[in-house]
């Protein structure tokens, strides 16, 4: 029988589902078939045999999380170091490995000093509420991520505006009203919204912030997340900030996407980081990643900046372009853009789950993004591409399109 709290949790559950939003079931990989006869990897699920399925919702946009280099170095490290830190930072669990790599993204960021974390979700949750005092008004993107979201909400500001997505007009009406009524504005936004494949035009937030920094005792300090920009976007891998040509005061991103690895990070100015290890709760009480995964991410840094990470990106790039030219010529309503996202905008939740289903059936995985978690009418199937797809793949699921289309 179950408790009494049991059953409203399966109430809650059931809540979930009629919503449309219970996320259920997750797939399992069981293993992984290596590219062949002109054909990308292909992945084995849980409770579907030996078919082979094609990942087209994948954050691996470099294909780095295969590359035997970064593999390689993972398994040395271990080797050498273990399989785990053991400890916290400031108790035992700080290794070589670890402090590398935080010069290595700060040199890769022209920044003075880096700080990594379990995950770019937990560093977006440690660096914000230390930087928001009582007397900070928080200024965001209406379609920043759920991260930055629940950090605004732990951070408890004098005041929190949401400014309508990309509109600047907006954002500095906004910044207006508030002047001379805070100490300090953090300024917060995603480099690339992870729905939509856009972007934040970080060169013009730096400049409206410029603008009305002496409106404030402690200035604007401006905060992206770039998690699915860097490595992919901007001319040599380096995000959003080289895409805009703008700068942000606190860059966050991930390990864990284009690099193909696990973790998040942060880089900054010295000062900031500094007091980022002093007061950041997730990164004073949690393990890091593992010395190994840290070696990982090194091999894949100095691959991004190199001749072979230039051919990658402009892979993913060439596959992305071929992606788009075909869904343009079969009718279908995108976002286009650079970036290797590509939401295929269906505008019906009972649609958008029926291709997600179709896709799976043959042998695609897809993710659908439906209502509430996107407005009434703009449900869409959401499709990453990457260096390790191929032009067979992107044909073969061109031709699924058009065929269920049909």
């Amino acid at each position: 029988m179950k408790t009494e709290y049991e059953k409203v949790l399966q109430k809650q559950l059931q809540t979930l589902e009629t919503r449309g939003i219970l996320k259920g079931k997750e797939n399992v990989i069981t293993g992984i078939k290596p590219a062949a006869a002109g054909f990308g990897p292909r992945y084995f699920l849980a409770g579907h045999g030996d078919r082979p399925f094609l990942l087209l919702n994948s954050n691996s946009y470099l294909g780095l999380s295969l590359d035997q280099a970064v593999i390689t170095a993972e398994e040395e490290a271990a080797r050498k170091f273990g399989c785990g830190p053991g400890g916290v930072r400031f108790i035992s669990g700080t290794f070589q490995t670890h402090i590398d790599l935080e010069e290595r993204l700060a040199v890769f960021h022209s920044r003075q000093a880096g700080m990594i974390f379990s995950a770019a979700y937990a560093a977006v949750m440690g660096v914000l509420p230390p930087l928001i005092t009582k007397e900070t008004v928080v200024l965001s993107d209406e379609l920043n991520h759920n991260c930055i979201i629940n950090a605004i909400r732990l951070s408890r500001p004098a005041a929190k505006e949401i400014y309508n997505h990309l509109q600047l007009d907006d954002l500095e009406r906004k910044l207006q009203f508030h002047a001379g009524r805070a100490r300090r504005v953090v300024l917060v936004t995603d480099g690339i919204f992870s729905m939509r494949g856009d972007h934040g035009p970080l060169d013009k937030i730096a400049a409206i912030a410029e603008k009305y920094d002496s409106d404030f005792p402690e200035g604007i300090l401006t905060v992206a997340d770039d998690s699915h920009g860097v490595g992919v976007f901007g001319r040599n891998g380096r995000g959003t900030e080289e895409y805009t040509g703008g700068r942000v005061d606190v860059l966050v991103a991930t390990l864990g996407k284009a690099l193909g690895v696990n973790g998040g990070y942060v880089v900054a100015s010295r000062t900031v980081i500094d007091y980022l290890r002093e007061s950041a709760p997730f990164y004073i009480y949690s393990n890091p990643i593992t010395p190994a995964e840290a070696a990982a991410a090194l091999k894949a840094l100095e691959i991004v900046d190199s001749p072979k990470g230039l051919a990658l990106l402009e892979r993913v790039r060439f596959l992305t372009r071929r992606f788009e030219k075909g869904l343009q010529a079969a009718g279908f309503e995108f976002i286009a853009g650079e970036h290797p996202i590509v939401p295929l905008m269906i505008r019906n939740t009972e649609k958008t789950a029926g291709l997600v289903r179709f896709l799976l059936e043959h042998g695609v995985l897809a993710t659908g993004i439906k209502f509430p978690v996107v407005p009434e009418g703009d449900e869409e199937v959401r499709f990453q591409v990457s260096a390790n797809h191929t032009e067979k793949d992107i044909d073969y699921v061109l031709e699924l399109l058009t065929a269920w289309k049909k």
